[in-house]
């Protein structure tokens, strides 16, 4: 899998292309902005919401625009310098979703779109493992990823050299590692790939509640 080291590299390098193609993608999203919605519904006014592997922080800016009080995270500086340009007014800083900075019980809610798409087996059960131990007993996880069971390995991306893979999972595997994580599964969706906008994968959107002690 993907060494964090070629990660962080990987999105330095296609930085300006990702922001070209992924900032505004939401707008043609309807089922992405309507469960980001509802998602926004339930925290906000609850306390402190992370965007995990923020990217450029178009889902961020999507919850701060409903009310929410979001900060966003990523490993690549790159992207974290993109996100603080293209969203003053949010903050985003620099972090490993494996090994967070960040007080246990202190977050209120987490989403990853498509955050965990790199990781192999170890280093997704720490992930989630981190994700659960800064959540606060019962606050929300809604988590997006592309469903099958391939890995692709790209060494070219947007025209620049990359080392980097992108892992693609079963749902009901996912479910039972947030329930070994502490996780308690609230909703389940998928959905088709939109035509001509997105990869032509079928997407999966799983909202789980950190469990009460």
């Amino acid at each position: 899998m993907s060494r964090p080291t070629d990660l962080q590299a990987t999105y330095d390098r296609v930085a300006d292309e990702y922001v070209r193609r992924i900032f505004h993608e939401l707008d043609d999203k309807p089922f992405d902005r309507e469960i980001l919605t509802r998602f926004a519904e339930r925290v906000r006014g609850r306390g402190s919401v992370v965007d995990m592997g923020c990217g450029p922080g178009h889902v961020a800016r999507f919850l701060h625009a409903l009310g929410v009080d979001v900060t966003g995270l990523d490993l690549s500086n790159g992207m974290v310098e993109r996100a603080r340009e293209l969203n003053p007014g949010i903050p985003f800083r620099q972090g490993d979703m494996c090994a967070l900075d960040v007080a246990s019980a202190s977050l209120h809610g987490i989403v990853a779109f498509y955050s965990i798409v790199h990781l192999g087996p170890e280093s997704l059960v720490a992930a989630l493992g981190e994700l659960r131990r800064v959540l606060a007993p019962g606050a929300p996880l809604l988590l997006a990823f592309h469903i099958g069971n391939d890995t692709v390995h790209l060494r070219e991306w947007w025209g620049h050299e990359v080392e980097v893979d992108f892992v693609f999972f079963d749902p009901e595997a996912i479910k039972i590692r947030l329930e070994q994580a502490g996780f308690r599964i609230a909703q389940a969706l998928e959905r088709e790939p939109y035509p001509d906008v997105e990869h032509p994968s079928r997407r999966a959107y799983l909202l789980a509640e950190a469990s009460r002690p």
